[in-house]
């Protein structure tokens, strides 16, 4: 370990680290570290700097680009020569495998990766297990320590070779603060009814997405023309932003879909999710959505896609329901139980309340707390 008391946190986008990360950042600036990020910044660079946290840009992109992931490279292995870390935290696919990079050639250790869901999956194309499968394995090489939130990529992981408390850790996510979302929850100004015009009775469904192919709005919208033709108070939220938003909004203008509404991007989530009924997300792909968690937190019941990530969070048929990606016969089915039965959603609400304590951030920080203090105390040769 060197005497420099400096960590390094990488991800693509500086939403990730905003949205994930900041406990985790303060819990080392806390401890005595300083604390820096790399990523791709866009308009929220000084939400961090005025917490301390001293940023460099690094111009990654999603896309598989030789051009740009050599670029990215060559400012990681700079950032790492002028700087001694004491350990580097490596997040999202394309971030954390130039990190790892970076960090082999430059002699930086340890480091650690999180896995906010492997690229390849059951179910996912051939093509994604021919190619990110071995570079996964290959980077798994050069990384100290992997963290896996959910349960299919901790036995994928033992697959590559990892071994459990020895540099594999099965942590149940990045954490949902319980008690700040639940205060939140209950701001004075949480009018949302009013803002939408809808009326006090008539049954809320909230989709919280970025609009992108994997997030699998057309699948719920179509279940949704059954769903709007059977019940005519039943409400639909799309919150969120991406490159589908403006698709998805036609889409809906041109098949005359009734009672949807599209809120963007919001701040005020458990708000929203405060005076839903029902929260659903039915990826085609799940780390561990933090929607999800968040509508627990809340004892909202939940209908989700049976795709890893929202299983380890949605026992079917206790807290919440899992419908198979694509089959809209069970999304309308599903969503027709939870609409009809008060008492389902109620009893749901409750269990989803009990299970959602074991992600409590306060839980997750000490586990963590004690992986960060494991990696920075030994040596490594």
């Amino acid at each position: 370990m060197t005497n420099n008391r400096k960590i390094l946190f990488i991800a693509t986008v500086e939403d990730h680290i905003l949205s994930f990360h900041l406990p985790f950042l303060q819990y080392f600036q806390n401890n005595g570290y300083e604390a820096h990020v790399a990523c791709k910044f866009g308009e929220r660079r000084e939400e961090l700097e005025k917490k301390g946290i001293i940023c460099h840009n690094i111009d990654f992109s999603r896309s598989v680009n030789p051009f740009f992931a050599l670029k990215s490279l060559k400012q990681l292995i700079k950032l790492m020569k002028e700087n001694s870390f004491s350990l580097v935290h490596v997040h999202t696919p394309m971030a954390a495998f130039l990190g790892r990079l970076a960090a082999k050639l430059t002699n930086t250790r340890p480091i650690l990766y999180t896995a906010h869901g492997f690229h390849f999956f059951r179910g996912a194309p051939w093509y994604y297990w021919a190619f990110i499968y071995p570079a996964e394995c290959l980077a798994g090489k050069w990384t100290d320590g992997l963290i896996v939130i959910n349960q299919e990529d901790f036995e994928n992981a033992q697959r590559m070779g990892f071994q459990t408390q020895k540099n594999l850790f099965f942590v149940k996510g990045v954490g949902v603060p319980l008690k700040e979302i639940i205060k939140s929850s209950l701001d004075v100004n949480n009018d949302i009814r009013k803002e939408l015009g809808i009326r006090e009775g008539d049954i809320i469904i909230t989709c919280i997405a970025e609009f992108i192919p994997n997030k699998n709005h057309l699948f719920l919208l179509k279940a949704w023309s059954e769903i709007a033709r059977r019940y005519d108070n039943i409400h639909l939220l799309l919150v969120g932003k991406g490159k589908l938003f403006e698709y998805i909004k036609q889409y809906v203008e041109i098949n005359m879909l009734p009672r949807v509404y599209f809120l963007g991007y919001r701040r005020n989530i458990p708000q929203i999710i405060l005076v839903s009924d029902i929260v659903t997300l039915v990826s085609k792909r799940e780390g561990l959505p933090r929607t999800i968690m968040e509508a627990m937190a809340l004892g909202k019941a939940v209908i989700a896609s049976n795709v890893r990530g929202n299983r380890d969070l949605i026992d079917n048929g206790k807290n919440g329901l899992l419908v198979e990606p694509g089959k809209e016969e069970d999304l309308v089915n599903a969503l027709k139980k939870i609409i009809d039965h008060d008492e389902l959603r109620v009893q749901m609400g409750k269990l989803a309340i009990e299970k959602i304590k074991e992600y409590d951030l306060e839980k997750i920080l000490n586990e963590m707390s004690s992986i960060y203090e494991y990696y920075l105390k030994m040596k490594i040769k």
